[in-house]
Parts: C-alpha cells; structure tokens; sequence
C-alpha cells in the first residue's frame, strides 16, 4: 500500500524566528511530516522565488515576521489550506482574506500562555513577599532589619488577587495560583458566573476587581475599545500599596496616569510591557523604587521556545492526517485572544 501523500509545506518567518524556534530535529520531524519547501525560510512574500515557494505551498509554516498574508498573497498561493503559527497572536499576518478563504488557521498560543502565567504567577508571590524592595534595602544596609516588626504588610496569606481578562493567559494564572492561600476575583464581560466558578474565581464588576484587591494582574487583549482601558479613575480605585502587573500590552494602561500614582508612592507596579517598548531613557518610570521593569521576557524565551514547536509539529502532524487542528484560531474568537 503506497504511503499517503505528503502535503506540500513552507516556512514564512524572519529567518533569525526560525533558527530560534526551528532547530535542525524539529525541522527533521517536519520533513517526516510534509514536503517541505527548500530552505531559507521566507521573509518577504512577493518576490520570484516567494511566489514559486507559494504556487505549489498548501501548508504554511509561520512565526515571528511573517508578512501579512493579504490578497495578493494568496492569489500566488492558490492550494494554501493552513497556517500552522509557532508563536501565539496571529493578528500580524492573517487577514480577512484567509478568513474569507476559508484557510485553517492554528497557534501556538496555548504553549506561549503557559511562561507568561508563570511570569505573572512569580511576581505576585514576590510582590506579595515584597522581595524586590527588602532586597534593595538589605543591599543597601548590609544588615538584617527587624523582619517581625518592619513590614507588617508583606505576606501571601488570604491575599486578593484580581485577574482583568479570562484570556488564555489569564485562565492559566487562575489556574496556576490554585495551590495557593488567594482568593481570586475575575472581571471578564464575555464569561458567565458559571464558568467564571468552574475556573476558580469569582466575577466582579471592573471597579470592584481594582478596588478590592492587593494584585491587578491585566490580561486584556490590546484592542480599540481596550485602548488604556486601566485609565486614571481605575488606578485611582486601588488599595494603597496595590501592586498592578501588566504582562498583556502597554497600550491597555494609561501610563501617565499610573506613573503618577506610582511616583507618589500610592501602588508598585510590575511591568513588563510598556507604551512605547522601550521606555525613553528620561522616563520617570525608570528611576521608582516601587515600580519593576523587564523587556517583554514574559513570553517563550530560551528553552521555552521548544514548547512552541512541538506544539506546531503536533498540529501539523494532525493536519496532515486529516484530523484538524488541536489549537484552531476562529475568526470569531480573534478578538478574545490575548
């Protein structure tokens, strides 16, 4: 009995994505897989050899750098039936013409959720401890403060910590922070009592989550009606010395109005988005004791970027069966994915 015909696939990504993410074992699993496209992979989609790759490719491989895939994208590509994404929003490349297509569409949100949850899940621990400032207090004294007495307000215990979006991010830290002694208050217009109780956390109305709890954690989609949607009267609801921790977008916070009540010592913030990325160097933001800045590390990084692809191998390996996507992106669900 012949072997069941392979389909033919290529690779649409910045080349330095796909070096990171697709290592020479991975790419080997692939070719087991389809009839892969030869390599570079491709970084531009109008050029000869793009539209050559393309006239004959019915499934795309994609990943960071992807161009959008618009009409005249897909007039060269006419047996394209899927993308498979190595990375999680596909908001940079797919368009309304591969909806209208009707191309399948999978992602790699689900192992890109998992390090950002873990990310979000530490500093609410450490925050709660408040590891970042007695460290810099005990590198400045090089001596051991009256730790019974000192921070009567440090702790984990009975905290409340409010999750702003049942993303899949943010279903993950619900998830993750199960184990522990919280009580966890979700705001989520699109998710009913039921199945806000089935994850494990109680809705609230927005100003209550912000005005309830020690930790904000926003897990929001960046989109227009989303568009600093934490804004001034929101930060203003926060408890004293509540920390607010955004892994989502920069854009979602109104970041003057949250650097004025970071500077005036009302709540910490950890951050490891920002509007514009990077900050300018003259930043206030820079220079608060009571505000943690990294460089978007939440997502896969590392090591981490393995989960990524064996994820798209699986989804490729059930495509190519002709058993659909695990991890299928609808266009109806596109503007609840964060």
């Amino acid at each position: 009995m012949p072997a069941p015909r392979r389909p033919r696939a290529a690779l649409a990504m910045d080349p330095a994505a796909a070096r990171a993410v697709l290592h020479d074992d991975v790419l080997a699993e692939l070719a087991e897989l389809t009839d892969p496209s030869p390599l570079p992979a491709l970084d531009e989609l109008g050029s000869d050899r793009a539209r050559q790759v393309l006239s004959s490719t019915e499934l795309l491989i994609t990943g960071w750098g992807c161009p959008p895939l618009d009409e005249a994208v897909l007039a060269s590509a006419p047996h394209l039936r899927a993308v498979a994404h190595t990375a999680g929003s596909v908001r940079g490349h797919i368009t309304d013409a591969c909806w209208e297509r009707g191309i399948e569409i999978s992602s790699a949100a689900a192992a890109n959720a998992l390090p950002v949850a873990e990310y979000t899940v530490a500093m609410i621990l450490l925050s709660g401890k408040r590891v970042l400032e007695t460290a810099r207090d005990y590198a400045a004294a090089r001596a051991r403060a009256d730790w019974l007495h000192d921070r009567p307000g440090m702790g984990n215990y009975r905290r409340t910590v409010g999750i702003l979006s049942a993303s899949l991010i943010g279903r993950r830290v619900i998830e993750l922070l199960r184990p522990y002694d919280f009580q966890v208050l979700l705001h989520d217009p699109y998710i009913s009592t039921e199945e806000a109780d089935a994850l494990g956390a109680r809705p609230v109305p927005l100003d209550e989550l912000f005005a309830q709890c020690d930790v904000v954690s926003v897990h929001t989609p960046l989109l227009p009606e989303t568009r600093r949607l934490v804004g001034r009267r929101l930060i203003g609801l926060m408890r004293q010395d509540a920390t607010l921790i955004n892994t989502a977008r920069g854009a979602v916070l109104d970041q003057d109005a949250l650097t004025e009540a970071v500077r005036a010592g009302r709540v910490r913030a950890v951050l490891d988005v920002t509007e514009p990325e990077v900050l300018p160097r003259e930043h206030p933001l820079w220079d608060c004791e009571n505000a943690f800045i990294t460089p978007h590390i939440a997502g896969s990084l590392g090591n981490e970027l393995r989960r990524l692809a064996d994820l798209t191998v699986s989804e490729v390996a059930r495509w190519a069966r002709g058993e659909g996507f695990a991890h299928p992106v609808r266009r109806e669900r596109l503007a609840f994915l964060a």
